[in-house]
């Protein structure tokens, strides 16, 4: 397992502490069959993975399971990765991706459930006020951050709570670099209003609260 302070550096290293052994080496040896050199890959990314998978889907186990799911993808697509490339921005790629779907999968069955299963439930009261006004504020950047549409949010995560590089993310993404600076401008220009759109809710809601407790 990777300790706290090799999950939290940039994708730069593409060799492991104490392994002296590079990412083309091992997967050479992979394709050739070498099972413990692709778990040697596993033991180098798995941690981070799960840590970026995280930040998409706020669920450890579900995050646990896509990045599974994302290793077994990557085995099986070993022949197909260019040993001129990095692996490291290879594999996350199809993580990303592979997490991506499944949001949108989910975000499809809760849409269909709404309108299907629940049509007859009463919708919330959208003058009720936001529950999550009390949570802490990483988890109010985290509500913030969800309501920004996908080809931003996922810039904004991996480039400014990942610490990736523009040219990391333009490989995971499959985008051009200069898509990518876009984008995280964009996104954090939309990420900056909707924020201060919610602290204004949220100071107003608070100075409602006051006034009626002083009636």
């Amino acid at each position: 397992m990777q300790s706290q302070t090799d999950i939290n550096k940039p994708l730069t290293a593409d060799v492991r502490p104490g392994s002296g052994v590079g990412d083309a080496r091992l997967v050479e040896e992979a394709r050739g069959g070498d099972r413990d050199a692709f778990g040697e890959l596993v033991l180098r990314y798995e941690q981070r993975l799960i840590r970026v998978i995280l930040q998409f889907v706020h669920d450890t186990e579900q995050a646990r399971d896509l990045a599974q799911e994302t290793f077994l993808r990557v085995f099986q697509r070993l022949d197909q990765f260019d040993a001129s490339r990095r692996f490291g921005p290879w594999m996350f790629r199809i993580g990303v991706n592979l997490t991506l779907d499944y949001l949108r999968k989910r975000k499809r069955r809760i849409r269909w459930s709404l309108f299907s299963e629940h049509a007859g439930d009463k919708l919330p009261d959208p003058a009720t006020a936001d529950p999550r006004a009390a949570l802490d504020v990483s988890q109010e950047v985290r509500a913030v951050i969800d309501q920004i549409p996908e080809n931003y949010r996922s810039v904004l995560v991996l480039r400014d709570l990942e610490g990736f590089t523009t040219s990391e993310i333009a490989a995971i993404l499959d985008r051009k670099e200069a898509t990518i600076r876009w984008r995280l401008a964009e996104a954090r220009d939309r990420f900056q209003a909707l924020w201060t759109r919610r602290m204004e809710r949220t100071a107003g809601s608070a100075a409602n609260g006051k006034m009626d407790g002083d009636k």
